[in-house]
């Protein structure tokens, strides 16, 4: 297929788009490189930079492109920005959106994977966390994301757009050649490999306390191939759906932090300071759903796996992509 791929030098953006050529796909990246890397980009794939909020931009992309399909991950992402700036977060996260699913009606595109998050959920009620639960966002970037899930499913019944949204936590992990480089690092295992080389002291762990069993928070780890993944077998999909995505198993802040010890084979020093608002103390999502309908099955279920595919990246990008 010919697909168009908003944040394609992010995170995870890189990294499906280099599955996406790997499985044959031809793949166009649109991004405003603030968040993103140039370097990011697999030279196979074209770059077309411009923003989503400019109307402009994204429909002079389709255009040009006419993609088959769209996959979506340019986002503001970082949760306590969100409560100080939540401005940003709609502009970008709500109506650049509503400006690429209009381009993409233009152009009579039909097909959408949405990046979406497991933060659509706020604090949930029991665990694991799967599609029957409510929605109830605790910051702005979680409402957001839901607020264009909502917008999609009006645009799918009155556009027919065929839509899938990807709901997920904690990305982790690296393929060979791309990996985790945020400008703002606020994720839990490149900060630890951060000391592990030598970049930071120490690491915090917010909250010691928790009903945990060893009072630290548990998160559903997921390697970024294995997200690649089901984004793909997304495009498959015959109808709209909505999917929570995780390896069904929690680890521990202070777990993490242990297998990282042990995979570098250095000492993490750790400071630990009070509990962070909104923290619930485990967020585990269930994906028997998407597993069912779209057969997916995650290859990485060992976190340390996981973590030493994130190390080995490091490893050879100590200073990331250097832009």
């Amino acid at each position: 297929m010919n697909i168009l791929v908003t944040g394609g030098a992010g995170y995870i953006g890189s990294v499906c788009v280099e599955q996406l050529l790997n499985a044959g796909h031809g793949v166009t990246v649109f991004d405003n490189l603030s968040e993103g890397h140039r370097s990011a980009v697999d030279p196979r794939a074209k770059l077309i930079t411009g923003d989503l909020q400019t109307r402009c931009d994204i429909e002079d992309a389709l255009e040009a492109t006419r993609p088959e399909a769209v996959m979506h991950f340019a986002a503001n992402a970082l949760v306590g920005e969100s409560m100080t700036n939540p401005s940003k977060y709609f502009r970008n996260n709500v109506v650049g959106g509503i400006n690429l699913l209009d381009a993409m009606h233009a152009v009579g595109c039909k097909r959408f994977v949405f990046s979406s998050t497991c933060a659509t959920f706020g604090v949930p009620d029991r665990m694991p966390i799967d599609e029957t639960l409510p929605q109830r966002p605790i910051n702005p970037y979680g409402e957001s994301k839901l607020m264009f899930e909502q917008v999609l499913r009006w645009y799918s019944e009155i556009h027919d757009l065929k839509y899938v949204a990807l709901r997920y936590f904690n990305a982790a992990g690296a393929s060979e050649t791309y990996g985790e480089d945020h400008r703002i690092e606020t994720h839990l295992i490149p900060n630890v490999l951060k000391v592990a080389l030598g970049q930071k002291e120490h690491v915090e762990i917010y909250g010691t306390d928790y009903p945990t069993p060893d009072g630290t928070c548990i998160r559903d780890y997921i390697h970024i191939l294995d997200l690649a993944q089901a984004h793909m077998l997304a495009l498959t999909a015959p109808q709209s759906a909505k999917y929570n995505l995780g390896t069904g198993g929690g680890t521990s802040v202070r777990e993490i932090i242990a297998t990282c010890e042990k995979v570098t084979g250095k000492k993490i020093a750790v400071v630990e300071k009070p509990r962070r608002a909104g923290d619930p103390p485990r967020l585990i999502a269930g994906s028997d759903k998407v597993r069912a309908e779209l057969g997916w099955k995650p290859q990485f279920q060992d976190v340390e796996k996981i973590i030493a595919s994130a190390w080995a990246w490091h490893v050879k990008h100590p200073n990331g992509y250097g832009d």
